[in-house]
């Protein structure tokens, strides 16, 4: 464990000061002051105070935001698994698999650093017109028992108040949204490990793109499904599609045949299980590059 642990230190080395990470963080309080400007209008507009947590769960309760979030995560892992002059020292002195056993425990580091940093910013976007209770606001009612909320494309539903508090769904869309985000890391390491290069983002690229395309309306349209099949097709897509186990709304509340949060936490654990196991037979044939030779 301390040779695994020595290697997620020596990745964390400069990493504040990563261009990437610089840039990443940029982008990041950009998409969510894009993203919640939708939720600020509603709020100045009425005056109505906001529960601390309701922003952050009505801008990434959304799967659109957070397919747009995880490009910005395919930005800083493009060049998984991390490689530098001491890597040759570290595959000597240990075994690949605790080195990619390191990789992977930084990865899960960073993405637990973006997902929280998303949260953060979000709150403070809104922080002056907010308070830390954990029941809904009247802004959070207003938008779900009107059609308001439909026409802002907020993400604030009846069966999502009624069903849990502001600071449980706040849990619930933090672990969905570290899980999916994690996968998606996993895929593009072992797409670089398996294929060479950064042809793992091909993979990422196509994972969103999976989740994306899986949308009841996209496929209503493209099949012309009537609107009496439209709840087989919501209930296909909501077991199949990456993103629709990501989006906290999209589950069972006890109204539907929809996954459980706990159903969708097993899926993408499966999902990184396959991926891990990819990974480690991947790293067998997998050629070290050190000073333009190979190893």
């Amino acid at each position: 464990m301390r040779q695994v642990l020595a290697v997620v230190r020596f990745n964390f080395r400069g990493f504040l000061k990563n261009p990437k990470v610089i840039l990443t963080a940029f982008l990041g309080i950009v998409l969510c002051y894009l993203l919640s400007e939708r939720i600020m209008v509603v709020i100045e507009g009425y005056g109505t105070p906001v529960q601390v947590a309701e922003p952050f769960l009505w801008t990434f309760g959304d799967g659109a935001s957070v397919l747009l979030s995880s490009i910005l995560l395919m930005l800083l892992f493009s060049d998984l698994p991390q490689m530098g002059s001491v890597t040759p020292y570290y595959l000597y002195r240990t075994t690949k698999r605790r080195w990619l056993l390191g990789q992977m425990l930084y990865v899960v580091c960073v993405v637990a650093l973006y997902t929280g940093f998303l949260f953060l910013v979000t709150a403070a976007l809104c922080m002056k017109n907010s308070y830390g209770g954990n029941r809904w606001s009247d802004t959070a009612a207003m938008l779900a028992y009107s059609k308001l909320g439909e026409d802002l494309c907020v993400p604030s539903t009846v069966k999502v108040m009624e069903g849990t508090t502001p600071y449980g769904c706040m849990l619930g869309v933090l672990g969905l949204l570290f899980f999916y985000s994690l996968c998606l890391s996993f895929l593009i390491l072992a797409g670089n490990l398996l294929c060479g290069g950064r042809r793992g983002m091909i993979g990422g690229l196509f994972f969103g793109l999976w989740g994306f395309l899986l949308d009841a309306r996209v496929l209503a349209k493209l099949f012309r499904i009537s609107t009496h099949e439209m709840y087989r097709v919501n209930l296909l897509v909501g077991w199949v599609s990456p993103l629709s186990h990501v989006t906290y709304g999209k589950h069972d509340f006890g109204y539907d045949k929809m996954p459980t949060i706990g159903q969708s936490y097993l899926f993408f654990l499966i999902l990184l299980l396959l991926l891990l196991g990819v990974s480690l037979r991947a790293l067998r044939r997998f050629s070290f590059r050190f000073l333009g030779e190979e190893g």
